[in-house]
């Protein structure tokens, strides 16, 4: 991906949480705001993957 495809996507996912955001105000519990994450990405047709595991190596 380019730097303007990374910067496009960017601006894009920021709009979805500001959008998020200002709909739901402050104060609820993270799976609430996670929820509907999810679904404003939906809505903007954005690919995406949530709650990946990730492996810890030490």
């Amino acid at each position: 991906m380019t730097k303007k495809g990374i910067d496009d996507l960017s601006f894009q996912i920021i709009g979805a949480a500001i959008e998020v955001h200002k709909n739901l105000g402050a104060g609820l519990l993270e799976s609430v705001y996670h929820e509907c994450m999810k679904e404003e990405l939906r809505l903007r047709k954005i690919n995406f993957h949530t709650e990946k595991i990730v492996p810890i190596i030490y």
